[in-house]
């Protein structure tokens, strides 16, 4: 009996197919599987909070538990009631926002690319400094609680930055906005364990979705980072916090499970990269970004140049301070008409207390509102302002702690930028740069505006009048 050629070939192919599926692939998977064991053994052994069996969940299988959840399957029944649509399909838009969702950790690149490639980033870009860190109380959370950084949102950099300080306690799952949902980008964030969200999107499955994911994760006792606000600060303040993500957190404590124990991040720079585009955005009145990917690719060009020619100059200092956590357990045993809301608020007040005053901001809002001052009026500004904040215990991370060296150097990152000009004794500030002083002033503007309300509220002391 004779064959063709391709029926053969075909035939070969599919004996090929065969025995790798059933004998090679399964045999490559448990190596592998057994390695990625071992790598993870050795990891927890070093962490001060282990890898949770839930990241390591295959993703298949969690993108199946989550789309069957009693709780989505509750949602998939009340849309289908009120749409008229087979629930069947909005079980398959279920498990579609679960892929979405659901990301794909990996240790060896959340360990051995991301925690090197950012740590390398922040240094090479920033002088990396760690402000305040409450290390007794954080020391002495406990081991089997949840713990969940809550952090203002200056720049992208914060993932970049909290990811490396934090790269040697734990493994960080961040909640990541749509811009990120590029090729190779997002296959790089979900190996890294962080989850994709629509920010904008109320439709209700979507919104039970994502929430049984997120509950699922502090059930299940991942570290997370979030960040209240939403999106990046436009004005350079420490803004009002969104209730989503947090609420889903709050809705998940049961009465006997583990704790979730809140941690406050403060993040501040001296120069933020994307200033220009959200002072842009903050003048237009509307939340869009308009760099393009031109402009971006130009802007990396630049930098990479001076890096190679010598010429490169670190973006200033990058200030990360952790404050005193603070417990759900403890915060829920006092009564609350909106917990979530007064945690939320407690938590952004924590935040914007501990973000640290650095020379640019300092000197940002020694400048106020003039165009032209000479150097050294602005100076003894700048320390007034210093003695007025130390008195009210406001942070600060100025080099060898001297004003005049921290004006100096302020003067010389805006100077480098063409922000402000320095000649013949006097500093200038060109009109089309006045929204970058006032975005880099609203740190220090709002440490004052603290003080100011917090004086307002204190009752005058009463003197009785001696005969």
């Amino acid at each position: 009996m004779t064959l063709p050629l391709w029926l053969f070939v075909l035939i070969l192919a599919f004996a090929g197919v065969t025995f790798a599926s059933h004998f090679l692939f399964p045999s490559v998977r448990w190596f592998f599987r057994n390695r990625m064991e071992r790598v993870v053994a050795r990891l927890n052994d070093r962490l001060d909070r282990p890898i949770q069996p839930f990241k390591l969940m295959k993703r298949p299988d969690m993108i199946i538990r989550l789309a069957h959840d009693p709780k989505v399957a509750e949602a998939i029944a009340a849309e289908a009631a009120e749409t008229g649509i087979p629930a069947t399909v909005h079980q398959e838009r279920a498990r579609r926002y679960a892929r979405e969702i659901v990301p794909a950790f990996s240790a060896s690149v959340y360990f051995g690319f991301a925690a090197r490639a950012t740590k390398w980033i922040a240094r090479l870009i920033y002088r990396v400094r760690i402000g305040g860190f409450d290390a007794d109380a954080i020391s002495a959370i406990d081991k089997g609680a949840t713990l969940v950084f809550v952090m203002n949102h200056r720049s992208n950099m914060d993932y970049v930055l909290v990811t490396y300080l934090a790269a040697e306690r734990s493994a960080l799952s961040y909640a990541v906005g749509e811009w990120a949902r590029v090729w190779p980008l997002s296959w790089l964030i979900r190996a890294s364990g962080a989850y994709f969200i629509r920010r904008r999107s109320n439709n209700p499955l979507y919104r039970r979705v994502l929430a049984r994911y997120v509950q699922m994760a502090t059930e299940e006792g991942v570290t997370q980072a979030i960040f209240p606000e939403g999106g990046l600060s436009l004005d350079g303040r420490v803004g009002n916090p969104k209730l989503g993500i947090l609420s889903y957190i709050v809705e998940s404590r049961r009465a006997n499970g583990p704790d979730v124990v809140f941690v406050p991040v403060s993040i501040a720079y001296d120069r933020v990269i994307e200033d220009r585009v959200l002072t842009a955005a903050q003048a237009a009145g509307v939340r869009r970004f308009r760099a393009s990917i031109g402009s971006i690719l130009l802007f990396i060009g630049r930098q990479l140049r001076r890096f190679l020619t010598g010429r490169f100059e670190k973006f200033g200092t990058a200030s990360v301070s952790f404050g005193t956590p603070l417990s759900l357990a403890e915060f829920l045993k006092a009564p609350h008409e909106d917990a979530t809301a007064e945690l939320a608020q407690a938590m952004m007040e924590r935040i914007a207390r501990n973000v640290s005053v650095l020379p640019v901001p300092l000197v940002a809002a020694a400048l106020g509102e003039e165009t032209d001052i000479p150097r050294a009026e602005l100076t003894e500004r700048a320390e007034e302002l210093v003695r007025r904040l130390s008195a009210a215990g406001v942070p600060f991370d100025l080099p060898d702690d001297s004003v005049p060296k921290a004006v100096e150097r302020g003067l010389s990152i805006l100077g480098l930028r063409k922000i402000v000009r320095c000649e013949g004794g006097r500093v200038t500030v060109p009109p089309k740069d006045r929204a970058l002083i006032g975005f880099y002033a609203a740190a220090v503007g709002q440490h004052l505006s603290a003080i100011a309300a917090s004086s307002a509220e204190q009752p005058p002391v009463l003197v009785a009048n001696r005969p």
